[in-house]
């Protein structure tokens, strides 16, 4: 097992524990915006349809369920502003981090190939490429990579940790250059509908990729915006030609999404009104949490969109990961997502109202 293991970074989170002991101890408990994971209900519309399927005995597929793919298209099509999609266009997931894990694997990369993503990203793009025994790089400009050998080119917008939205011409510019290379580019827009102060542009309007989905996929997670994040429901969108022989290799490995939850996604997709009532929990933490920061001395960068403030008090991220936990606040250091955010720190918004007040009360 060291084989594979001995690949990989240590897990970054565990860095972290100290820190959250040290939070912990704070006479009004710890407010814990690290991780960003939700803590808001789960709409009741999506739980009555998990419970509706829970009688499900048999094997689930992995292309899903006609009425998911349904589902799928349709919102691809209503939300995003794509065109023309069919069920060949789109293919269900076990949750996004898994994908992003594997995908190297399973586009068949190794060694010799390499794999590109932002200077500032989730650490998983990496992993993914280690797992695969590829090699992997970071850019600020994706265009100014050496195409050659480059196999998978991932864009993260909205990004996790900074909430950087990229421009609809910097998205058509980025797809025009993949596609004259014969690159594969993977769009992760897992937080597109959560923009504040910029409206995020997927690569699936054809207004950037011209009406063809020729070497694009989209990844997408209702773990955000349905509060799904303990369901593991997300699904890619886009390719054919890159999806059909996804689908194939993913049956062999099982990777089924369970049928109570692929029920419970096709409630999610058709409804808009619970995802407008997040939004609107969500924005109103953000403006506490972003003047409480300020007061304090924060400097907050990018954050246009997605769930995180990117703040800074021009100090070593370590440092103010414990000087908020002194006072009860736990946060994430921007170095988790690479050397470059090594004077940052990530701040979720995903706390109840009671502990977001909490952490503006204590800044």
């Amino acid at each position: 097992m060291s084989v594979v293991s001995d690949r990989l970074p240590t897990f970054p989170w565990d860095k972290l524990a100290p820190y959250k002991q040290r939070a912990g101890a704070h006479p009004g408990g710890i407010v814990d915006l690290s991780v960003g994971t939700p803590v808001d209900p789960v709409p009741d519309l999506i739980q009555k349809a998990l419970v509706d399927a829970a009688d499900s005995p048999g094997y689930p597929t992995v292309w899903g369920t006609p009425a998911l793919r349904d589902a799928i298209t349709g919102w691809v099509e209503r939300r995003l502003g794509a065109r023309e999609v069919t069920h060949r266009h789109v293919l269900p997931i076990v949750g996004s981090k898994e994908l992003v894990a594997w995908l190297p694997t399973q586009l068949g990369l190794g060694p010799g190939d390499r794999v590109a993503y932002p200077r500032l990203a989730y650490p998983t793009y990496e992993v993914g490429a280690r797992l695969a025994r590829a090699q992997y790089e970071v850019y600020d400009d994706p265009t100014e990579l050496d195409p050659e050998g480059l196999k998978l080119l991932w864009l993260n917008s909205p990004s996790n940790p900074t909430g950087r939205v990229l421009s609809q011409a910097d998205l058509t510019r980025i797809v025009a250059w993949a596609r004259s290379h014969g690159i594969l580019l993977f769009s992760d827009e897992c937080y597109l509908e959560l923009g504040w102060e910029a409206d995020p542009v997927s690569v699936l309007h054809p207004d950037v990729n011209g009406g063809s989905y020729d070497g694009i996929v989209a990844v997408h997670s209702l773990s955000k915006r349905s509060n799904l994040a303990g369901y593991r429901a997300a699904f890619l969108a886009g390719d054919p030609a890159v999806l059909a022989p996804l689908l194939e290799i993913r049956k062999h490995g099982g990777m089924m999404t369970p049928m109570p939850t692929q029920a419970a996604v096709v409630a999610a997709l058709g409804d808009d009104t619970h995802v407008r009532e997040q939004r609107e929990r969500y924005a109103a933490r953000r403006v506490l949490l972003r003047e409480a920061l300020l007061s304090h001395g924060f400097r907050i960068e990018h954050s246009e969109a997605s769930l995180y403030l990117w703040a800074t008090r021009d100090e070593f991220c370590w440092d103010t990961v414990a000087h908020l936990a002194d006072l009860g606040i736990l946060v994430a250091p921007g170095d988790f997502y690479g050397t470059a955010g090594d004077r940052f720190v990530r701040v979720a918004l995903t706390a109840s109202d009671e502990r977001v007040r909490a952490a503006v009360d204590r800044l």
